[in-house]
């Protein structure tokens, strides 16, 4: 009796996150949270982010995070900074995809990125 051949990792389909035609479901900022952009990696699952807050932090990818989460620069994230050192440090706990970001900038989160050309 022939055996069921698995099939190989080429003929699997990839997921590229949320697709452009379904609705959107955007985390938006709570409390103290506030978004911000990837400058450059710092290697060791920390970053430097430009907050839209005015502020220039330190950020790392928690724990429970690492696995799911990859950020290159440019991204768009949202950071939760820490209570001790909350002006130079913080935890990025969410990316946006690119229909997200869109969908921030339509509703006001997002101010242009010219504004911020100080950092």
């Amino acid at each position: 009796m022939p055996f069921k051949k698995k099939p190989f990792k080429k003929d699997k389909k990839k997921s590229t996150g949320p697709g452009t035609d379904q609705p959107i479901r955007v985390r938006t900022p709570r409390g103290e949270e506030t978004l911000g952009v990837v400058l450059r990696r710092l290697g060791g699952s920390r970053m430097e982010v430009s907050c839209f807050d005015g502020k220039s932090r330190i950020c790392r990818i928690p724990g429970k995070l690492k696995k799911f989460l990859w950020i290159r620069e440019g991204d768009t994230v949202l950071v939760k900074p820490w209570e001790f050192q909350g002006d130079k440090k913080g935890d990025v706990i969410y990316k946006y995809h690119k229909n997200q970001v869109l969908w921030l900038k339509r509703k006001g989160f997002i101010k242009e990125v010219s504004e911020f050309e100080e950092f």
